[in-house]
């Protein structure tokens, strides 16, 4: 593994080691505290963030590294034109690797082109956050103390909560899962996400109902109405507070269901649910410190190659145009339009993996 765009760069066996290094950075802390000394990490983004750039930044200080970067667009030569690739390449001149959040999908794919230091996707406007992901496995794995067998529910905006992208992707790898798909018709899951479920037999379904449904869980996953991703705020104020959990709704639920959240929150979650045992959110955040010092020391001592991505579908370049509106190659210029035919046919971009539009 030489970089992270994609929950789907990394196999089950590279997820349960890095599970397993974060265990150990849990359990022997000092074992880590100089295991990147002298190592300088570029935090990258083009978007805000809190959680994900601070966690980033506490990971590289408590493995002895050293940090440097920029926390906006405005703040960097990307208010001047530069593209991704060169802002990338220009970082790789002075670290040995780069966190990146861009809100454009498939931004980091496209500026790894040049890069001369492993690159870590942040987050990708609302196609993929691989790192998250990461998180919410270690805080499964050492919550509930296991990743298989269990019925996850998924609420609120699934349709761009990258979050939730990458979570359905890896949890699907584990055997005995069940997703439950809990949202807005408007804000359902991805089709090709669900057509991927479909196609490795995985038990899913679509409701509307929280309600019904909170008493089934092993682990609910909350996440906000995500404003930043409607191009209508008319659209975004009708739907903005369709799920609303509160300690009503906790008590419907399992002793042992534990609630998760990438963060931020709006009002989503109650504040009086922070006080139930089950409330894992914030210490949530806190794995997500670990396991980013885990991911920062395995790309550190990957061997130099090309980048090949986690999915090998058939490559098609120079006949399609994605017309995605968020997608990288809709801004930058320089981009070759490279399409992915699966084997069932169907064609997606292979930076924001919409579908050819017919």
């Amino acid at each position: 593994m030489r970089h992270l765009i994609s929950i789907t760069d990394l196999s089950v066996q590279d997820i349960d080691e890095l599970l397993r290094v974060g265990e150990d950075i849990i359990n022997h802390p000092v074992k880590y505290a100089h295991a990147a000394e002298g190592k300088k990490l570029a935090t990258l983004f083009f978007e805000p963030s809190t959680r994900t750039r601070l966690s980033f930044e506490a990971a590289m200080y408590e493995l002895g590294g050293h940090v440097i970067g920029f926390s906006s667009a405005n703040s960097s030569s990307a208010a001047k034109g530069e593209s991704v690739s060169d802002t990338i390449s220009m970082a790789g001149c002075y670290v040995d690797i780069v966190a990146m959040r861009h809100p454009l999908e498939g931004a980091p794919l496209a500026g790894i082109r040049r890069a001369a230091v492993p690159v870590i996707n942040a987050g990708d406007g609302g196609h993929q956050h691989p790192t998250q992901t990461l998180t919410d496995l270690l805080t499964l794995k050492c919550e509930k103390g296991r990743l298989d067998h269990l019925t996850i529910g998924l609420c609120g905006d699934l349709k761009f909560g990258r979050t939730v992208h990458s979570l359905i992707e890896a949890m699907s790898r584990y055997e005995g899962v069940e997703f439950v798909l809990i949202s807005p018709k408007e804000l359902r899951v991805p089709a090709h996400i669900l057509k991927e479920l479909d196609k490795k037999h995985i038990p899913y379904r679509e409701v509307e109902s929280l309600e019904d449904e909170i008493g089934q869980l092993d682990a609910l996953y909350m996440t906000r109405i995500q404003r930043e991703r409607f191009f209508d705020e008319n659209e975004y104020l009708r739907l903005k507070d369709s799920y609303v959990l509160d300690c009503a709704k906790m008590a419907l639920a399992k002793e042992d269901m534990i609630v998760m959240h990438p963060l931020p929150r709006v009002n989503e979650i109650s504040t009086d649910v922070d006080d139930d045992p089950r409330a894992c959110y914030f210490k949530q955040a806190w794995y997500g410190k670990i396991i980013r010092m885990a991911l920062i020391l395995k790309l550190l001592s990957a061997q130099k190659e090309e980048y090949v991505p986690g999915v090998q579908d058939e490559r098609i370049e120079g006949t399609y145009q994605c017309h995605n509106p968020r997608c990288i190659t809709q801004v930058e210029q320089g981009i070759k339009h490279v399409f992915l035919k699966s084997a069932d046919g169907e064609i997606r971009c292979m930076y924001c993996e919409h579908g050819l539009e017919k």
